[in-house]
């Protein structure tokens, strides 16, 4: 776990460094939209999908420098859905990543916009990533467009939304958290491997790989909301029972949740068997999202 913890220091130090050179600086006009978007990139956060992006790209025998455009990417577009989703309009919460949220700091309007101006950034790195033989900047760009749009990221949060004040059945459960969780997470892994020129068999696999570890993601963060704090999770804590949300907890109970986010958990182990022991280090990331408290 020492070795895992130096890993994921060292990663987060080379995203954060390519993360500010790509963002524009916070005295590039207008002002006020840099200041936002930095404040938000910047306001802390684990980096697990960039990590996720540059570990599937050497599993898949790339490297991180034809994956660090793509890894800056998914960063980008899953803070502009995090700013979005603090909204009043969405979820309306005034803390993040331990932070005061961007609205709260610059107005809903700068917010709104700093999202926006994220979003766009992600696919023009995106579109940065050097092509392969058998992926294209176009298909890379395709691929994260997907997943950002109505089918997943969006649509996941519109159900989301629009499941509050109800007991959801468990299938519209998953459907919400694949959208807004897993989706994105396994997009992360995907665009890695396309940096990486894997082949139709590896995508499958960590496709496979990716839903399962982002739906055990979820399911824990929701087990997370109701039995630790605010301030150890940096941000608020019992929004979900709150907001009178549907959650694994609630439908299952935390036994049966934990239960099935290990289950979940080992269907991603599985999926990786044709990496050998080059999905080590997918491997490690799965149990350490399995077994984070915060």
């Amino acid at each position: 776990m020492s070795d895992l913890k130096t890993y994921l220091t060292q990663r987060c130090q080379i995203i954060d460094v390519a993360l500010d050179q790509c963002i524009p600086s916070a005295e590039t006009r207008p002002v006020s939209l840099h200041k936002a978007m930095r404040h938000s990139v910047f306001a802390g956060g684990k980096r697990l999908r960039p990590i996720l992006t540059l570990a599937a790209a050497e599993a898949c025998g790339g490297t991180i420098e034809k994956a660090m455009p793509s890894a800056c990417a998914v960063e980008c577009l899953h803070t502009y859905s995090l700013i979005h989703d603090d909204l009043p309009c969405m979820d309306d919460d005034d803390m993040r990543r331990g932070v005061p949220t961007c609205h709260i700091v610059f107005g809903e309007a700068i917010a709104l916009l700093a999202g926006d101006a994220l979003q766009a950034l992600a696919f023009e790195l995106t579109a940065q990533t050097p092509a392969t033989s058998r992926h294209t900047a176009a298909s890379l760009v395709s691929e994260l467009a997907r997943t950002a749009g109505s089918l997943h990221l969006v649509g996941g949060q519109v159900a989301d939304l629009e499941g509050e004040q109800k007991k959801l059945p468990l299938d519209d459960l998953r459907f919400v958290h694949e959208g807004k969780t897993a989706a994105l997470l396994t997009t992360s892994i995907k665009l890695g491997a396309m940096s990486a020129d894997a082949t139709p068999e590896q995508l499958q696999a960590l496709h496979d790989f990716g839903m399962a570890t982002g739906l055990a993601f979820q399911i824990i963060d929701d087990i997370l909301d109701v039995t630790q704090t605010s301030e150890k999770l940096g941000k608020s804590a019992g929004k979900d029972v709150a907001s009178e949300k549907s959650t694994y907890p609630a439908l299952l109970g935390l036994d049966a949740s934990r239960a099935e986010a290990h289950r979940l958990t080992t269907a991603a182990h599985d999926a990786l068997a044709i990496f050998g022991e080059k999905g080590t280090r997918l491997r490690e990331l799965a149990d350490y999202l399995l077994n984070r408290d915060y």
